[in-house]
């Protein structure tokens, strides 16, 4: 399962995606800087730039980190769009799938 979202800015995403890893929700994180983003907020036409979060993690945890994510997030809705993985390399997807299954990985 590969999740997206957005994030205001590189502090955040960091902190986001350091959280998500150390508690067991998302085996790896990728942050991409330079992504502008248009969409309608607040009955108007907004442009910014913004992080996106490339999540990776497995489909029994997506309810979890969707909701962590809520949590952490300074938007008011934050982006949460999850993408089933059909394929891939196995031995990457185990070790994505593994890297999941134990919760919180900071005391180890």
């Amino acid at each position: 399962m590969v999740a997206l979202s957005t994030c205001p800015d590189e502090p955040t995403a960091k902190a986001i995606a350091e959280t998500l890893v150390k508690e067991g929700l998302a085996a790896c994180v990728n942050r991409v800087p330079g992504v502008r983003s248009t969409y309608f907020w607040d009955g108007r036409l907004q442009d910014d730039a913004e992080i996106l979060l490339i999540i990776k993690t497995a489909a029994a945890r997506l309810e979890e980190l969707t909701s962590r994510l809520a949590a952490l997030h300074p938007y008011d809705v934050p982006e949460t769009v999850a993408l089933r993985v059909i394929g891939g390399n196995e031995a990457y997807l185990r070790w994505v799938r593994e890297g999941v299954e134990k919760e919180g990985k900071s005391g180890e």
